[in-house]
């Protein structure tokens, strides 16, 4: 079974711990905590915002307003559960992380 959110929006119940790289070490969602395997090799990718939409604008020096950050990962709430998959994606700017997906099974093989 997969979740997956179109459109995400601000998961209020998502908190991501993080390594001092920004590499995901644990995420708490919906009242669970979710380990990052170590033994699982997570993948880390930007993907681009179309601005042009979205009619953003921003003065100069604003920063890098175009990159969205994703992470898959491999969790499980304990060390004998079986690994699922989660997608995490911060939009530009942005200081928390959205839930993208949500899965049962190891995905890590997909290409991005």
């Amino acid at each position: 079974m997969t979740t997956t959110i179109e459109a995400p929006a601000q998961t209020h119940g998502l908190q991501v711990r993080t390594d001092p790289t920004g590499k995901p070490l644990a995420i708490r969602h919906d009242g669970q905590i979710w380990l990052v395997d170590p033994d699982t090799e997570s993948r880390h990718w930007f993907g681009r915002d179309a601005w042009w939409n979205t009619r953003r604008t921003a003065a100069v020096g604003s920063g890098d307003l175009v990159s969205i950050e994703f992470w898959r990962v491999q969790v499980r709430p304990g060390t004998t559960s079986a690994l699922r998959t989660i997608t995490l994606r911060r939009e530009p700017l942005a200081t928390h992380w959205l839930l993208d997906s949500f899965s049962d099974s190891d995905e890590t093989t997909e290409e991005a």
